[in-house]
Parts: structure tokens; C-alpha cells; sequence
């Protein structure tokens, strides 16, 4: 193999025809059906004797004894890097994800789960949405609304199209007058304010105010004080039952594994932030087999893309599936999917 680390044409031509065959085929590819399947002019002795090469690379490997070939981690790496063609979508695939996700544009946790719905249909693997932090963004608007005399209803709009609600205990009642001050004082001070920095914004600015105005902080710093924290990430997952269609996983404790992982949810998306390899265009991150260094995910590979709000990447979509999966055309509808994402959640923000 030549020191950049590239097969030759022959080795390359070899290892992209055991690809495709085996992602199509999901068995051992031998080298007539190559030869076969894939016109190539070259005799059945010498496509075998390039596949034992590509093994002794580790680039191949032979599944039991006098059968074909498969690839290897190492193998489909190659693949995506540097043979893999991405597919063009259709016009018709194209306005079908669209008209997917068109339905429910008026609400950004709804859109995510659709997407991630959108992505299982589509693909008929695993859709993944990752969904922004909680504290991710910044306030928009913020509305408290009496509920009883001493319970208001606090609402915050944030910058991603969000609206967190809670409900506050008063320390004392309040008068719809007073409300309407309190609601104007926070719109005046915490627009475009971080979500996990409000009471902090209200207590800096309390410190150089005076009479009116303090007790107007106080009383606002009582209301936030009350809001929720963040709760942990979370990860929209739609079809996970077809992961175990797939030959991959008919082993029983195969399936035990992946169930397991896909069960834990903040597990999954840890070992997705903290995996995030390289793929075929800028922003795609294709994550094979034993490169997460996490046994459950040894069968399976993920393809995932940010999608953003503006210029803010916020959170990411993917596909998760065996890493026989069709990664060309994955690919592309993942990168497709984060760009209309980000569209649609960029005209909610606004």
C-alpha cells in the first residue's frame, strides 16, 4: 500500500465491489459473484488473490472458513472516505421529506419528533434526533400570567422556538397592575439573556437598583428562582424495532445489547458527541462499528448532521443502523434532513 495510505486502483476497485455487495447482500462475497455481478475484467483468480490481500491489510475479512468476504470496520471507513459516491436525491424524495415535516411548523418539539418519524419511513432504519439542551438559547419573550391570587403561570419563548411554562407559588399576592409592571421589567432586562443566566442577569442588575425598582428585582427573582433547572438532554428515537429485521441482530444477545443501549438514552447520545468522526461532506459525522469503543455498538454505525438555528448549531439528526447500511444514500437524506431542520426551526426563532 502506497504511504498516503491509499489502496491502488485495483485494491480500491475490489474493496468498493465487496461493499456494495455485501451492504445489498448481507452474505460473504466470493469472488466469481464479483466478477459476475460487477463485470469486472479481470479473471476470478485475481480479483481472490487482491481480496487476500485486502484482508491481510485488514480491510476484509473471512466470516468462517472456505467462504467469501465482508468488510471490516477499517473496510467501510475506506468506503465512506474515500470511495463511496453520495447520491443525489430526487425531486420527488426531496418534496416527500419536506412534506413530512411541513405539518407541524408551529412547534419546535413537535417538529423534532416528526423528523425523527420522517427519518425511520424514509430509510427504514433508526431515526435519531438530538434535541438542544435545555438551557440552550436565549429569551425571546417572557409572559406571567395570574393563575389564583398567590400562583402565576411563568412562560418563556426562547430563541429556538421553544416555550418553557411552569407554575410559581407567590410570597404574596399580586394585583393585575402589579403583573403587568413585572412582565414589562423582565421583557426590559432578560431579552436575549441565556436561559440558564436569568436569575443571575435580575440579581447583577437588583445590586444598583433602588426602592421601586429592587422590589420589582426581588419579586422577579422569586418567579425564576422557581423555573426548572434543565432537564437532561434528550434524543427522539423512532423505529428501533427495524434494527432487529436486520440479519445483524436476529442473534438473541445481539438484539439484548442493542435494546439495552438504545434504553439508555443519555448513554447513546454521550457516545454520538464524543465519537463524532469525519464523513463525506463538511458537518456529516459517520461513526462505524468498534471506532465508539462501546461493545454494544460493535455491529451497528451511525450517520449524523447538525442542524442549527441562524448560525447556532443546536442539536443533531442521524440514522442508526448495522453498519451494513447504504451509507451514499443515508448520507445524503441525513445532510438533506439537518438542512431543512434548521430552516424550519430558524423561521419558528423568529
Amino acid at each position: 500500500m502506497p504511504l498516503d495510505g491509499r489502496l491502488n486502483e485495483r485494491e480500491e476497485l475490489i474493496l468498493q465491489a465487496v461493499v456494495q455487495c455485501y451492504i445489498t447482500t448481507a452474505e460473504p462475497v466470493g469472488s466469481r459473484v464479483l466478477v459476475k455481478r460487477f463485470g469486472l475484467e479481470l479473471s476470478a483468480a485475481t480479483v481472490r488473490n487482491v481480496m487476500a490481500d485486502l484482508e491481510e491489510l485488514g480491510y476484509l475479512q473471512q466470516l468462517h472458513t472456505s467462504s467469501g468476504r465482508a468488510p471490516t470496520d477499517r473496510g467501510y471507513r475506506y468506503y465512506v472516505n474515500h470511495l463511496m459516491r453520495v447520491q443525489e436525491l430526487t425531486i420527488a424524495e426531496r418534496a416527500r421529506i419536506e412534506h413530512e415535516l411541513s405539518g407541524k411548523l408551529n412547534d419546535a418539539d413537535e417538529v423534532l419528533r416528526q423528523t425523527s418519524q420522517m427519518l425511520a419511513l424514509v430509510t427504514h432504519q433508526t431515526g435519531l434526533v438530538k434535541t438542544p439542551d435545555e438551557n440552550c438559547g436565549q429569551v425571546k419573550h417572557i409572559e406571567v400570567m395570574l393563575v389564583s391570587p398567590t400562583r402565576a403561570a411563568v412562560l418563556v419563548a426562547d430563541s429556538l422556538g421553544r416555550v418553557h411554562t411552569t407554575i410559581a407559588t407567590l410570597e404574596q399576592a399580586l394585583e393585575s397592575d402589579e403583573i403587568v409592571r413585572l412582565n414589562r421589567f423582565l421583557n426590559e432586562h432578560l431579552q436575549e439573556t441565556a436561559l440558564d443566566q436569568m436569575a443571575l442577569k435580575i440579581q447583577s442588575a437588583a445590586q444598583t437598583m433602588m426602592d421601586d425598582h429592587r422590589r420589582m428585582a426581588e419579586q422577579a427573582l422569586c418567579l425564576l428562582n422557581v423555573l426548572p433547572a434543565g432537564r437532561p438532554r434528550r434524543l427522539y428515537l423512532e423505529g428501533a424495532a427495524q434494527l432487529f429485521e436486520q440479519p445483524e441482530f436476529q442473534d438473541v444477545e445481539k438484539g439484548r445489547e442493542v435494546f439495552g443501549l438504545l434504553d439508555e438514552q443519555e448513554r447513546l447520545v454521550s457516545l454520538l458527541r464524543s465519537n463524532a468522526l469525519g464523513g463525506p461532506t463538511p458537518g456529516l459525522s459517520v461513526l462505524i462499528g468498534s471506532e465508539s469503543q462501546e461493545p454494544s455498538m460493535k455491529e451497528m454505525s451511525v450517520v449524523t448532521s447538525p442542524y442549527r438555528v441562524g448560525d447556532q448549531p443546536v442539536g443533531m439528526v442521524g440514522i442508526l443502523g448495522p453498519r451494513r447500511m447504504p451509507y451514499s444514500r443515508l448520507a445524503v437524506i441525513v445532510d438533506h434532513t439537518a438542512d431543512i431542520l434548521s430552516r424550519f426551526l430558524t423561521r419558528l426563532a423568529r
